[in-house]
């Protein structure tokens, strides 16, 4: 079968540096957005809850395994499922996540957004993150995520701003981030990494505010054998701010 993209829009994805050129790739909208329903439970959101959506997938498509890229939170829906399902992921790749957000991922992030301080959008970006949402609509939450989101780049300028543009008219689900919201609180994936088999690759930017490298070296060091990738001069989206190097990185991992 010849590489190609399924048909998404899962926009904040853009081309996935390229990726699609040399493998298949199904990327997966996850519940309650684009054209998948949303659960008659609105607090159907949990991670579990991703994970099963998974399996789904793959029995769906008549996968007896496969390879699994899990991006931000995708990634740790990607943790959940690998350490569950560990003889139904040939290889794995986690991308730019946590396994947790504890204090040492917590003063990581305050330090990532003290040295932006001086960015001419960083009184707005920091004051959004600070708003409380959880009885805002979803036209409303979508505008707060996007205030909040040059904090998600090395360095935010026109490029970025045109890359936020392209899904900026997505519908957010706010169901769905309010229900990560609560569960972030008590996340924490650490226990279930060691049921880990896949070989697996740990990526992340060297500037990323959120699930940097702290984040990297926790799962990293918790899988057995897996390699750790460090992307300098990048943020949480480093497909879009080193795409080249996020491609050579994943696909020879995916290819050795």
């Amino acid at each position: 079968m010849p590489p190609r993209r399924s048909r998404s829009r899962v926009d904040i994805l853009g081309d996935l540096a390229g990726l699609w050129e040399r493998f298949t790739l199904v990327i997966l909208n996850p519940r309650g957005t684009d054209g998948s329903d949303r659960p008659a439970d609105p607090g159907a959101y949990h991670v579990d809850d991703y994970a099963s959506d998974l399996e789904e997938l793959r029995q769906h498509l008549g996968l007896e395994t496969m390879m699994l890229l899990g991006f931000s939170h995708g990634g740790i829906v990607a943790q959940a499922y690998a350490s569950a399902n560990p003889g139904r992921v040939s290889r794995l790749v986690l991308a730019a996540t946590a396994a947790r957000f504890g204090p040492e991922q917590k003063a990581a992030t305050q330090a990532a957004k003290d040295k932006r301080s001086g960015e001419p959008w960083f009184a707005d970006a920091a004051a959004a993150g600070e708003e409380n949402v959880d009885l805002a609509s979803d036209e409303q939450i979508r505008d707060n995520m996007f205030r909040g989101m040059p904090f998600w780049f090395a360095r935010f300028g026109p490029v970025e701003a045109g890359y936020l543009d392209t899904f900026r008219s997505e519908t957010i689900n706010g169901d769905a981030l309010r229900v990560f919201g609560e569960e972030l609180a008590s996340l924490d994936l650490r226990s279930r990494l060691a049921g880990i088999t896949a070989p697996t690759l740990v990526i992340t930017g060297d500037e990323d505010y959120v699930c940097g490298p702290v984040c990297a070296a926790e799962i990293s060091g918790s899988i057995s054998g897996a390699r750790e990738v460090i992307v300098g001069d990048s943020g949480h989206m480093l497909f879009v701010e080193q795409p080249q190097a996020f491609h050579d990185e994943i696909a020879d991992f995916l290819e050795s």
